[in-house]
């Protein structure tokens, strides 16, 4: 395994700059952490900050199925939901493997026992053309005071009481043929449940009442796809909160285009286009740009200026970077230092000001889950269980391979100094 730097770029890296995207990142996405001991709860997909940042945490570098393990609990069916925590519980996702029934399941964080395994939704049937690499049960729940809301795209969303596991409201009512399965994950904001229904039939993006489960608004995406073929009108990504002039805005990325919403009505407020498909990854935001990753075909990066109006594909997008972008793993940003994961196994760092690839590394495998970064250290789990860490720095040092026996398309979570790792078959918690 031999580091490929593509330029020597050498910056002092910038912890006022990391800092600034934490705390953005915590004031947005309402978040909580404590700088000197790392994240107390992980309550939505890539944690509390939005972004797969961990500020203040020192997770274990080292680990296996039998080394620095607090604990493993096996988890029944198959399910690529990352786990969510928050006062003292882990949550997740999981399903049948035929999809027929689909669960939420609640671990002790403490001693990692089982405290709620609960069938959310039984299906007399699924939707065809499901994708072999997919489960039914991909989307991440969110925690949010006394509730955790699970989604499972067009086969049902569900509010539960965390403290018995009472299904509070329930909507299988929103139609949508996700053609390869569902795979974006809600979010809270307010009083609002917001999450994307991108199918091959039906693509918007919807809020319900948190409270009740009734719609507030809808939006259909107003796309040209450019094809009649709904293969291409697909997406996988989850939305993210920002903030911008005085106004939260709702980055909402779809296939074709990304589109940047008024949160509380869904009312457009401008629109970035690129040529791409099957979006998945999360963008991530600085404070004044937004970096999206655009999806299958040949995946972009984009890094787009924040403020705009309308459609300003001609007039905000800073650069683009077109080689060797992952279409699944989203990105982490620590400080100036943007870290990508592609498909096929390629480590890389973006220099945010260009756009240009300054350092790469092939580590090989097959990645799904995203990557996650404290100031000090990134990690990349792939398909076969392989975990690395590296250094954050302008060329990165690989400090560890970690495997274990079953692979990773689960991102992880971090919470303390602890590394909460969701394999195909196994939760695990990992300390030094």
């Amino acid at each position: 395994m031999s580091a490929i730097v593509v330029k020597n770029l050498v910056r002092r890296f910038d912890l006022r700059r990391f800092w600034s995207i934490a705390i953005w990142g915590l004031v947005v996405c309402l978040g909580v952490y404590s700088p000197a001991a790392g994240p107390t709860s992980w309550k939505q997909f890539r944690g509390d900050l939005c972004n797969g940042l961990a500020p203040g945490a020192k997770p274990p570098i080292h680990w296996s199925d039998d080394r620095n393990v607090m604990w493993k609990t096996p988890i029944h069916g198959r399910g690529w939901s990352s786990p969510v925590v928050a006062d003292g519980e882990v949550w997740m996702t999981t399903a049948t493997v035929d999809g027929l029934q689909m669960y939420a399941v609640c671990v002790d964080l403490t001693d990692g026992s089982i405290r709620h395994d609960l069938l959310v939704f039984t299906n007399e049937e699924v939707q065809p053309d499901f994708h072999i690499t997919n489960s039914y049960a991909s989307p991440t729940p969110v925690i949010d005071g006394p509730y955790v809301f699970v989604h499972f795209g067009a086969y049902g969303t569900a509010c539960l009481r965390r403290s018995d596991g009472a299904k509070i409201w329930e909507r299988r009512d929103l139609p949508c043929n996700h053609y390869r399965g569902p795979g974006s994950s809600p979010i809270v904001y307010r009083n609002l449940l917001i999450f994307h229904m991108d199918g091959f039939d039906y693509q918007y993006a919807i809020a319900l009442d948190k409270r009740t489960g009734a719609t507030v608004w809808r939006q259909d995406r107003d796309i040209d796809y450019g094809t009649d073929n709904g293969d291409f009108y697909k997406a996988f990504s989850t939305p993210l909160i920002i903030h911008v002039n005085g106004q939260d805005q709702l980055v909402s990325p779809a296939s074709k285009a990304c589109l940047v919403l008024d949160p509380m009505t869904g009312r457009e407020i401008w629109r970035v286009r690129y040529q791409e498909h099957s979006t998945t990854v999360r963008p991530l935001f600085d404070g004044q740009h937004i970096y999206l990753s655009t999806g299958f075909g040949k995946a972009k990066m984009m890094c787009v200026r924040v403020g705009g109006t309308g459609d300003v594909t001609g007039t905000h997008v800073k650069w683009i970077q077109h080689k060797s972008i992952g279409s699944k793993p989203s990105p982490v940003l620590v400080g100036n230092r943007l870290f990508d994961v592609t498909d096929d196994g390629i480590i890389e760092r973006i220099d945010t000001e260009t756009g240009e690839i300054v350092w790469r590394e092939r580590l090989g495998g097959k990645f799904s889950a995203s990557l996650v970064a404290t100031e000090e250290r990134f990690y990349a789990f792939d398909h076969d269980g392989a975990g690395y860490v590296f250094t954050v720095e302008d060329e990165p040092k690989l400090l560890a391979k970690n495997e274990l026996p079953d692979g990773c398309q689960a991102s992880p979570a971090i919470i303390g100094d602890t590394l909460i790792v969701r394999t195909i078959t196994h939760l695990y918690r990992f300390a030094e």
